[in-house]
């Protein structure tokens, strides 16, 4: 299974914020360049985050995004659920109008069976634990994080 960009962003944005200290406020220009993605993807992509409750924002001159308890919580399959907006993975039309074979086929089913064992193989793994120290600095330093303080 391929997840779509959108998906891979917000996945991006959640293990960034929590690898940062607790309470640290990131902004969105900052998150944008630490995940390599433009600016306006990643404001979109928080305003989803934020609508799921994986992450709070806080408005004016000393305001930023930080990681929410739901987030530190939350898990891949559950989020990629929730940011999967495709009803069927195959796309059973044809220039003309719907498949022929629809009636008979069960490409559609087998597909969404599929699809939902890929999610239950990622319901385990919580988001939060992804980020690992690959040297020896900190893991919010390796990512670009500002240190605490």
């Amino acid at each position: 299974m391929r997840i779509n960009a959108f998906s891979d962003v917000c996945l991006r944005i959640v293990m960034l914020l929590s690898a940062a200290p607790e309470s640290a406020l990131e902004t969105t220009r900052h998150i944008a360049t630490q995940v390599g993605t433009p600016y306006n993807h990643v404001s979109k992509a928080i305003i989803k985050l934020r609508e799921l409750g994986l992450v709070e924002a806080v408005r004016g001159r000393a305001g930023g995004v930080r990681i929410s308890d739901a987030g530190r919580r939350a898990t891949v399959g559950w989020v990629l659920r929730q940011l999967d907006t495709r009803a069927d993975l195959a796309d059973c039309e044809t220039p003309d109008g719907v498949c022929p074979l629809i009636d008979g086929c069960g490409l559609r089913t087998a597909l969404r069976r599929a699809r939902e064992a890929f999610y239950a193989a990622l319901d385990d793994i919580v988001i939060s634990s992804l980020p690992r120290n690959r040297s020896n600095q900190p893991v919010s330093l390796t990512l670009g994080l500002r240190p605490p303080g």
